[in-house]
């Protein structure tokens, strides 16, 4: 019984230890400045983006740049800001993600572009609020882009910080950010000995349309700050909350046990409390 417990003290503090080393190199990375541009370049000429958060910080790495989003007018603004801003040249792709039948549109818009980076950020969160899934209104959108690299490449899935573990109240959008996160990781098995990182972020809050512009914070990012110190940590591994702050979170978050984390008091905390923060902290934009 001794060597078996001694044993076990042994694996748990090799776990430590793993964690503190992670957490470490975040604590580096974070102070560090971002990675050199010549990485994203390595990959290709061009980024694509289903969405529209990351390409200013991707054309300021020098790449040029594929916006992939519903609305034509918002894209055509953001594409001449880039263009202006960065000098990248930008190209626009008018796509509504909630149809199938939009693939074979974008595939002959993206003909001859040498695409490397890629990243994956549709989604639509049914309610900012928490609450029942029979009371949730709409549907949680995941979608990726069918993009496929001829040599190495850069594929960033957006999923959520309430993909790590089942979230009530939230629970269509923490399923289906969840299927984004497992998903992401086991295509980075599958095609890392071809050179294509493949990470998922999993960030919590950021400021967004999708979030009413929630204020800002030193846990809530806006959209640009969390994308500048996101590309910090695309070498890090397959999957990363996408800055420190939000690691921070998640690894306190971890430590709740999960009998106090779905117990009825905390549910109640939420639909009430949390609700209330949440309603006092959206943005009037």
């Amino acid at each position: 019984m001794e060597q078996f417990l001694l044993s076990v003290g042994l694996l748990v503090c090799l776990v430590c230890l793993v964690k503190c080393v992670r957490f470490s190199r975040y604590l580096f990375l974070s102070f560090c400045k971002a990675l050199p541009g010549s990485f994203l370049r390595s990959m290709g000429q061009w980024a694509g983006e289903a969405g529209d958060s990351h390409g200013k910080q991707l054309a300021r790495h020098g790449l040029n740049v594929v916006l992939i989003s519903r609305t034509l007018e918002k894209l055509q603004v953001i594409s001449e800001e880039i263009e202006r801003t960065t000098g990248s040249r930008v190209k626009v792709v008018q796509a509504d993600f909630t149809r199938e039948d939009i693939y074979d549109h974008i595939e002959e818009q993206l003909k001859g572009l040498e695409i490397g980076v890629l990243v994956n950020n549709v989604g639509m969160l049914p309610n900012l609020l928490p609450s029942h899934f029979l009371s949730t209104s709409g549907e949680s959108q995941v979608t990726f882009a069918p993009l496929s690299f001829r040599r190495r490449g850069l594929i960033l899935n957006i999923s959520s910080g309430v993909a790590l573990r089942p979230w009530p109240l939230y629970s269509l959008y923490s399923a289906s950010k969840a299927f984004v996160c497992t998903f992401s990781k086991a295509l980075n098995v599958e095609y890392r000995d071809k050179g294509i990182i493949i990470q998922v972020l999993t960030p919590y809050s950021v400021s967004t349309p999708m979030t009413k512009y929630l204020n800002t914070s030193r846990v809530t990012k806006t959209a640009d700050e969390f994308v500048k110190e996101s590309l910090k940590y695309v070498t890090i591994g397959a999957e990363t909350c996408g800055c420190l702050a939000h690691e921070i979170l998640a690894i306190i978050l971890n430590l709740i046990p999960s009998r106090i984390f779905y117990s009825s008091t905390t549910q109640r905390f939420l639909l009430k409390q949390f609700s209330d923060y949440l309603k006092s902290n959206i943005s009037n934009r």
